[in-house]
């Protein structure tokens, strides 16, 4: 569930040791010729009790990685499998970040701290094991603006530049290094699921799925743990598909391994925001088939789940599995509606006329190259700006609009700026031009304040 950061103290649980040596393997951080602290998440660092650390103590535990007192004393890569553009792929794992710690937050939710950038282990194969520090300003844009829109994402807690200079193939180089620390609720994978899957290990796959209910879920198991996981993941990972529609985002690569047992999205590469409401839309130069389009996100999660179902044949008969995936369509079908309305600000009315307004909305979009951010921006709270008269596709919409009600207690002066806060890729690439030549951050820490303050004029969503 996407969660408002709110203080807690600190409260260590590595509760992943409970798994054994099986998910994962004991890494060492890289040694890093700089430690540059150049972004902390204070406001999510105070979710886990740690946002009282100055700079250098943050710098110890988030670039040099001595660990947080009372909790993991070694880091774990995590061993997984994975589907890459529907490939089995049995030769992945964490190849460039670990897992090194684990606590619970107020509401005693199980979160992980993990890397991106930390260095080799066991399964970085020919890779270096190091992240840019492009991708770390990347990262911090795309999980920013996901979280001010509602979806369950990750977030980016630190940001620290490693001095290293780094080749790569697809941008120019050398360029800058650095590490990265995410906050997120579990970094176990439908790979995870398939790796055991794929190894015959019964007795694994209980644990790790009664690990998975109990911690993860706070739920207790059923007669048919593995079916029960399932249902759950179904309802989280149709949501997340729902959310991603709804902000326009297109994540870039929908691999098994990249999708989070508990429906939080993760791990962003390539991702793009599309200006205009494209099916065909796709975020990653690679993706030449379209298999991650802005369009088909919803069927290749649902393809994903499907490999999940799978994987936990290994303990379950074929039929509570199948019945658990063909829930996903509708389920996804009614977060489309429910975080639609929440974007344009208004209540239900009934859910046939909410479907009506919602395709209306999407055939306005479309057919009358709308931008998405200005869409929903003109009509918030049902109200639309002064402007040029709507094309009949927008005119149909507002028309279906008039009759629903804004919902109660959501004014901000966001609504009257006029100032849209959008995440294009132009915009994406001034912030990193002005740090990559000038080293001038003042445009990526404006532009969190504005995605920060775009994100509080939204009511706390209820999904």
């Amino acid at each position: 569930m996407n969660m408002k950061p709110l203080p807690s103290p600190y409260r260590p649980d590595p509760i992943i040791a409970s798994l054994g040596a099986k998910i994962g393997d004991v890494v060492r951080p890289a040694h890093f010729p700089e430690a540059v602290l150049r972004f902390r998440n204070d406001r999510w660092a105070a979710t886990i009790g740690l946002a009282d650390y100055d700079d250098a103590a943050w710098v110890r535990h988030f670039g040099r990685f001595e660990p947080l007192p009372d909790n993991m004393p070694e880091p774990l890569a995590l061993r997984y499998h994975g589907h890459q553009f529907r490939v089995y792929n049995p030769d992945i794992g964490d190849g460039r970040g670990f897992l090194f710690a684990q606590m619970r937050d107020g509401d005693g939710r199980l979160l992980d701290l993990a890397t991106k950038g930390s260095g080799t282990t066991p399964y970085s194969r020919r890779g270096d094991g190091r992240l840019t520090l492009k991708g770390g300003v990347r990262e911090i844009l795309a999980t920013e603006m996901l979280e001010a829109l509602g979806v369950n994402t990750s977030k980016t807690f630190s940001i620290i530049e490693t001095g290293e200079e780094l080749m790569r193939g697809d941008e120019p180089s050398p360029t800058r290094s650095a590490v990265m620390v995410r906050l997120s609720h579990s970094h176990i994978r439908i790979g995870s699921f398939q790796r055991v899957a794929a190894k015959g290990d019964a007795a694994f796959m209980e644990e790790l799925i009664a690990y998975c209910l109990q911690q993860l879920f706070d739920v207790a198991c059923s007669e048919n743990p593995a079916a029960q996981l399932l249902e759950l993941a179904v309802e989280r990972v149709a949501d997340l598909a729902a959310s991603y529609m709804v902000a326009g985002f297109v994540h870039g690569v929908l691999n098994t391994d990249n999708i989070n047992i508990t429906g939080e999205s993760f791990d962003y590469g390539p991702w793009r925001f599309t200006e205009y409401w494209d099916p065909q839309f796709t975020a990653a130069y690679f993706d030449e088939s379209g298999l991650y389009a802005f369009g088909r996100q919803a069927e290749a999660l649902h393809w994903n789940l499907g490999q999940l179902a799978v994987a936990l044949r290994l303990l379950s008969d074929a039929p509570p599995l199948i019945a658990a995936l063909e829930r996903f369509p509708a389920l996804y079908q009614h977060a489309v509606i429910r975080r639609f309305l929440w974007r344009l600000g208004v209540a239900s009315r009934a859910e046939a006329l909410d479907r009506q307004l919602v395709e209306a909305a999407e055939r306005a979009m479309s057919r009358e190259k709308i931008a998405i951010d200005q869409f929903f921006y003109r009509y918030r709270h049902g109200i639309a700006d002064a402007g040029e008269a709507p094309g009949e596709y927008e005119a149909a919409f507002a028309d279906l609009l008039r009759d629903y009600a804004p919902v109660a207690g959501d004014r901000h002066d966001y609504w009257a700026k006029g100032a849209i806060c959008s995440m294009l890729i132009n915009e994406v690439e001034g912030i990193w031009q002005a740090i990559s030549q000038k080293d001038d951050w003042q445009m990526l820490q404006r532009k969190i304040l504005d995605i920060r303050e775009m994100g509080q004029a939204h009511i706390s969503p209820s999904f």
